[in-house]
């Protein structure tokens, strides 16, 4: 019996091992040499992000700013008929993902910090988000010292929480658990304003016709791709592969494409 056990026990820690041995050589492996070979990358993207990336109810596609850029960036950097493949992620999905090789890189509105700096490798900025305010038409808010003695709105564990306290010290945040409360709550003047990045702004405004951005961005808090930690390879090739599409006039064209006739927001400060 001692010996059957062990006949089929042996197969099993051989199928382990060579399991773990599979994904260390995917988390490993040159991840450019990976994409270029495959003609292929497959990005972390966001699904429920409105003007970056949302699931079109009626197609079922994702689409946004950066399923553009995305698809730009894989033909520039590996041909016109390679394909960009996409995996949607979240704010707690998408470094677990990288890291496992379940992705290439995320571009999923995702600021660089020098937090995530330890565990990923950032391209430079592709879009240069800071806090800003989101108020109805007729309001007298103006930029964000004016919500001192005020009461403010924001979602839970966002930088504009602190970016808000930094900017107007006097200023009552009232926090909500997602956009969609804070929205509600700015609706029914529970508060003078919502604040979180420009570019999530922009995308609430569109969806709620009466509100516009005002007051610019007072935070500094850009967008970056993401890669694994040590694949400065991808990251280098990614950064040439922005500079290109910047120079050619791409990557205006999709920000007019999807940020134009928002109200208050500024295209000057994010056209290239």
């Amino acid at each position: 019996m001692k010996k059957l056990r062990k006949f089929l026990f042996l197969p099993l820690l051989m199928l382990l091992a060579l399991t773990l041995s599979a994904c260390g050589n995917k988390s490993s492996q040159n991840v450019y040499r990976k994409v270029k070979a495959d003609k292929q990358i497959v990005w972390g993207v966001r699904a429920d992000t409105r003007l970056f990336g949302l699931t079109n109810v009626k197609t079922g596609k994702i689409e946004g700013f950066e399923i553009d850029l995305a698809r730009a960036l894989t033909k520039q950097m590996l041909g016109k008929n390679a394909k960009a493949d996409f995996v949607t992620t979240t704010a707690n999905t998408r470094i677990p993902l990288l890291k496992n090789g379940n992705i290439d890189a995320v571009l999923a509105t995702m600021t660089i910090t020098p937090e995530r700096a330890k565990q990923v490798t950032f391209s430079k900025p592709y879009f240069p988000a800071g806090s800003s305010l989101l108020v109805p038409n007729d309001s007298k808010i103006k930029s964000v010292k004016d919500l001192n003695n005020k009461t403010v709105l924001a979602v839970k564990g966002t930088t504009a929480v602190d970016d808000v306290h930094k900017s107007a010290p006097k200023a009552r945040v009232l926090q909500f658990d997602d956009y969609g409360q804070a929205m509600s709550a700015l609706k029914a003047n529970q508060g003078v304003a919502l604040t979180t990045d420009n570019g999530l702004l922009a995308g609430i405004a569109q969806e709620n016709p009466g509100y516009k951005l005002v007051g610019g961005v007072y935070s500094d808090a850009p967008y970056g791709i993401a890669v694994n930690k040590g694949q400065k390879d991808m990251a280098d090739h990614i950064d040439k592969a922005l500079d290109e599409l910047e120079a050619n006039g791409t990557y205006n064209r999709l920000i007019r494409k999807w940020f134009a006739g928002i109200p208050g927001f500024s295209l000057k400060g994010v056209l290239k």
